[in-house]
């Protein structure tokens, strides 16, 4: 069994959907679905039950899981000691927003225990670049939201937050139990500077142009609300601070946090970060 055969599978198996395993991977269904009925042969038995209502783990295919994984883990620490051993383990990291997200402390201690050797370096984002630099070649993973331009980038998504209004907590909006955009017409809202990617710009204004203070940072979202009673999208876990409240929005769809890096980027630091990413984020 291939290695490149058996992260097919593993994606399959995750996503239990041949379509959204073929996205992730950047491949078409149909090699995908061929690769795992050779796999399946290769074990001489069933590794998915496929039916109209959708694909689960066979018995067999649940270990297979299993063992696929820590057999990739482990190709993963063989290429990063490698790295280390060169003198070459060091990794940029781009991080959006609350770098108190406990899924990214999470991915901080399971990355430090699994590449002790490996330096990783830490560059805070604004939020005028959803992407952390990654077209820049100033890191070379980040951990970030969508949705922004992917031309060239590989995205992995993570996690799925629900997002609301931020408010005042003295504003009469912020009694409400859940509100629409509609409700928010009328207000002023905090904005992105110009040049910041159109499709981010466009998700977290909810798709309408907007006017009011520019801010570049998530502290600079929440004094502009404080300090002038603009509005804004915040997501719904997190804590927005004294003073201020969240508000469910109930015609947003979520914000997904993702690891974005670069298609071409065949650095295995990068990639065992993002396989860690996927199990840290999932808990």
């Amino acid at each position: 069994m291939e290695l490149r055969t058996l992260r097919y599978f593993v994606a399959v198996a995750e996503e239990l959907h041949f379509g959204r395993a073929a996205a992730r991977l950047y491949m078409s269904q149909p090699p995908l679905s061929r690769a795992i009925k050779q796999l399946e042969a290769e074990a001489g038995a069933a590794l998915f039950h496929r039916s109209p209502a959708g694909v689960a783990l066979t018995p067999v295919g649940s270990v297979l899981l299993d063992e696929a994984r820590s057999l990739l883990d482990r190709a993963d620490r063989m290429r990063v000691r490698v790295a280390a051993a060169a003198g070459t383990a060091t990794l940029t990291v781009g991080i959006l927003g609350d770098t108190a997200d406990p899924g990214a402390a999470r991915l901080a201690d399971v990355y430090r225990r699994r590449h002790p050797d490996v330096d990783v370096r830490i560059r805070e984002a604004d939020l005028a670049d959803p992407t952390c630099g990654l077209y820049a070649g100033h890191v070379d993973v980040a951990l970030t939201r969508g949705p922004f331009d992917e031309t060239g980038l590989a995205v992995q998504v993570l996690r799925a937050d629900p997002v609301g209004a931020l408010l005042r907590t003295d504003d009469p909006l912020a009694c409400r139990d859940a509100l629409k955009l509609s409700d928010l017409a009328d207000c002023r809202w905090f904005v992105f500077p110009e040049g910041t990617d159109p499709l981010w710009q466009a998700y977290w204004s909810g798709g309408e142009p907007r006017r009011g203070p520019v801010v570049r940072c998530v502290a600079e979202c929440r004094q502009a609300v404080r300090w002038n009673g603009t509005v804004g999208m915040a997501p719904l876990p997190h804590d927005p601070g004294e003073g201020l409240t969240v508000v469910p929005l109930l015609d947003m769809a979520p914000s997904d946090v993702v690891a974005a890096w670069r298609r071409d980027d065949t650095n295995p630091l990068v990639h065992s970060f993002v396989r860690l990413a996927g199990g840290a984020y999932r808990r």
